[in-house]
């Protein structure tokens, strides 16, 4: 392999949200005998560097010596176009794309620019975690229609009746759909995009597609983007995606939100502002051009070896952690996985692995408090040696 997945970079000390929080400095009971400092598997957030070529552009950049008030360049737009346009098959106008700090927020400032305060946003549950606060900081109810496992299939499904029957609801105006799906790693097939377009259309329901895992897609699987499905899922939705997941680079800062309708448009513009979340740093921009212009055999050999480091998982689990229930990983690095048989609740899962294991994943309920219960979120974006010293941990428990 061309690029150095293998390396364990020190992270620690860096001011690193997943290695440097003090979550399980202090133990509610001593770990088992031997083991050292917690390995943090929780926050989507990968230990790899960033790839050669946007190490180089942001290190250029950092040359210069002036950091002030960054707007983006007509580069900036062909580097994004021509990148859906050859990787997806998506083709994007300029004038669709509208530029912020992150996903999260681009999320927000969609809620606030398509609903009013009091209104339901639906989403898929289990869902990330930032869909319920997004909806709630902006005054609106979050309503759940929650996956169901198709064991036939060995896959979750959207329950389509349910999913109508919450689209019918009269204060429903924008279903959140997160594609690929975070927690359940489902990437969502052409036709499923497009029923679930149908029934939100016959509702006057808003689509929101947050598609900030796009690149993350396993093999025997293929990413599509929402408003590409059809002319009626462009004019019905408004897509957010950014660079930062894929490419290892979220404290860079840099995220779109592409929409057709330009009324739509008009208000997420002003809610971008609104919001203040209009100023992006100067390496957002930067980083965001190496990645689309000369990262895409990184991007490539990545995929393979989270692929490989989750085929490891299932191996590992299947021969040592038979109470394991690992669900299959279509996208991201995010793995699901089932701890019913262990008898104890997903918090309580959790928390036995930090005390007695040392290793940080996050309890499902993180993603609903229903829907998520009896399952853990696994992060499987490091190096294997750090992937199968948790798991060995784990097992010891």
């Amino acid at each position: 392999m061309k690029y150095n997945f293998d390396e364990l970079v020190e992270r620690r000390g860096t001011g690193c949200v997943k290695w440097d929080e003090t979550k399980g400095e202090e133990l509610s009971s001593p770990p088992l005998e031997g083991l050292g400092e917690v390995i943090p598997l929780w926050v989507a957030d990968m230990d790899f560097k960033a790839a050669p070529a946007i190490q180089e552009a942001v290190r250029r950049r950092a040359e210069h010596g002036v950091f002030g008030y960054t707007a983006v360049d007509n580069d900036y737009y062909d580097a994004v176009i021509s990148w859906f346009a050859r990787r997806h098959n998506w083709t994007i106008r300029r004038e669709e794309i509208l530029y912020t700090t992150g996903v999260v927020p681009a999320m927000s400032v969609a809620i606030k620019a398509l609903t009013m305060p009091g209104e339901k946003v639906l989403i898929l549950s289990p869902d990330y975690n930032c869909f319920f606060s997004s909806i709630r900081n902006n005054g609106c109810e979050v309503l759940e229609s929650v996956l169901l496992f198709n064991g036939n299939e060995n896959r979750f499904e959207v329950d389509y009746k349910d999913f109508e029957a919450k689209c019918a609801d009269e204060k429903t105006t924008v279903f959140l759909l997160c594609n690929p799906h975070n927690p359940t790693g489902r990437v969502w097939t052409k036709a499923e995009l497009e029923r679930m377009n149908d029934i939100c259309m016959k509702h006057g329901v808003k689509v929101v597609s947050d598609e900030i895992h796009c690149e993350l897609v396993m093999p025997g699987h293929r990413f599509q983007p929402f408003a590409a499905v059809s002319e009626a899922c462009r004019q019905n939705g408004v897509v957010l995606n950014s660079p930062s997941k894929s490419f290892n680079i979220a404290g860079l800062q840099i995220a779109n939100i592409v929409c057709a309708q330009p009324e739509w448009r008009r208000r997420i513009d002003r809610a971008i502002n609104i919001n203040e979340v209009c100023d992006v740093n100067p390496f957002g921009p930067v980083a965001l051009k190496a990645a689309y212009n000369d990262g895409e055999d990184w991007l490539d050999q990545l995929n393979a070896y989270l692929w490989d480091n989750y085929v490891a998982l299932c191996d590992f689990a299947a021969q040592h952690l038979p109470q394991w229930n690992v669900r299959p990983l279509e996208g991201t690095y995010l793995v699901w996985i089932e701890i019913t048989a262990t008898g104890l609740t997903a918090q309580q899962y959790a928390d036995r692995l930090m005390d007695k294991a040392r290793v940080w994943v996050n309890p499902g309920t993180m993603y609903g408090p229903q829907s998520g219960e009896g399952y853990i979120r696994l992060n499987i974006a490091c190096p294997r040696s750090r992937l199968m010293e948790a798991l060995e941990r784990i097992a010891r428990t």
